[in-house]
């Protein structure tokens, strides 16, 4: 009896589990995208087949190495990754799952109590996983001809592909720009580093790469399409030409700066240095400027007169002879400047001024004498040297 007690209860435990496993639907479309060692599980879940209270549907991945499928069902370490979670991704590559192992992964939906059926997928990144373009390509023209140096594809932790893969080769395909590329020759090479043959020079050709496994024939995507010219050696009268248009260059460059800086300082030296002078009673003014407030034309000192008696003596009854008169004119004691503009005064003619101060009187006496003898000639002698006439 204990023991039909203990088989109803087992069955009555399989039957709720078979219930609760059947109330929710499977995730769909569950794919495995991969790249070099870059996976990603991604699936679908349709709302409408599940069931009303369930929509706040949860789904957990976990990840077994197939060799452990032969242990018991209680000592199989199924490890989680994405545990609950409502997205519909899961990345696999922080795992690092080994390239060359057996890997079985499986997804499940839940919803609080009920949960769906394990959904299983086996997985062997070296025969499933897809590889990648070069990581980078570079061409450059070499004498005539490309060189194309190609970088390895790279993993998720940015180390290459030929750790895993040691028999990867490159594809590459090399045309001229002016012709399409279904006319493109292949060239295989395992280098990194390879020389494009029998190219023309001067001549414009498009290069693209893709990697290439062998054991299971697996390729990758073409790497972006690079278009560039070979060079060649450069013909004798391009080089004379070349040389005689740079040589015309600079030549027109110094001359230019030479007549540039001709330019300024002939302005420079005209400005500030010029060849017509001012003239000098322009320059006098500016003189007078410099050494006083206000110009003066003449002097502000009085001057000083002196004169000697004039006696009128006859010695011939018939001629009187009169003596010019004599005046000195003193001034007072002059500095060096106004020796100078009292010197040019006295040398001006136009000036008009002259002294009267004293001429009244002797104009009297002049006057009588010829009331007296009015028939008598006046003569004045000439005056001795250096007596001048006043003349200011």
């Amino acid at each position: 009896m204990e023991l039909l007690a203990l088989l109803c209860v087992c069955a009555l435990m399989l039957c709720k589990t078979s219930v609760v496993c059947a109330a929710l639907p499977v995730p769909q479309n569950v794919t495995l995208w991969t790249l070099n060692m870059n996976y990603v599980l991604k699936w679908d879940w349709d709302t409408a087949q599940a069931p009303d209270d369930t929509r706040n549907v949860t789904f957990t991945a976990q990840y077994l190495a197939m060799f452990k499928l032969k242990k018991p069902k209680n000592k199989q370490d199924w490890k989680p990754l994405c545990e609950l979670t409502p997205e519909h991704v899961c990345d696999f590559s922080s795992v690092q799952l080994h390239y060359l192992g057996v890997w079985l992964l499986r997804l499940r939906a839940q919803s609080g109590q009920n949960v769906s059926p394990w959904v299983k997928i086996e997985f062997c990144p070296d025969r499933d996983a897809v590889i990648g373009p070069p990581s980078a390509v570079n061409v450059t023209p070499v004498k005539g001809l490309l060189q194309v140096a190609i970088s390895d594809p790279l993993t998720f932790t940015n180390s290459s592909m030929k750790d895993q893969l040691p028999d990867l080769n490159y594809i590459i395909e090399y045309w001229k720009k002016s012709s399409s590329a279904e006319m493109a020759n292949n060239l295989t090479s395992a280098n990194n580093l390879v020389i494009l043959p029998g190219l023309e020079s001067w001549t414009w050709y498009c290069v693209r790469v893709q990697s290439k496994e062998d054991y299971y024939k697996k390729t990758s995507a073409f790497s972006p399409t690079y278009c560039i010219q070979t060079d060649g050696q450069i013909p004798y009268w391009q080089i004379v030409l070349y040389f005689l248009l740079s040589l015309g260059v600079c030549f027109l460059v110094i001359l230019s700066f030479f007549m540039f800086t001709f330019r300024v300082v002939k302005v420079i030296k005209g400005t500030f240095f010029p060849s017509v002078l001012l003239p000098s009673h322009i320059q006098e003014y500016l003189f007078d400027l410099n050494t006083s407030d206000m110009p003066r034309l003449l002097s502000t000192e009085p001057l000083e007169i002196c004169y000697d008696r004039l006696e009128l003596l006859p010695p011939d009854p018939e001629v009187t002879e009169v003596h010019e008169i004599i005046l000195e004119v003193h001034l007072p004691p002059e500095t060096s400047q106004q020796s100078r503009r009292t010197h040019s005064r006295r040398s001006s003619c136009d000036s008009g001024v002259y002294s009267t101060e004293g001429s009244a009187p002797r104009q009297n006496e002049l006057g009588d004498v010829k009331e007296e003898k009015p028939e008598r000639k006046i003569r004045a002698e000439e005056s001795d040297e250096g007596v001048q006439d006043i003349c200011v």
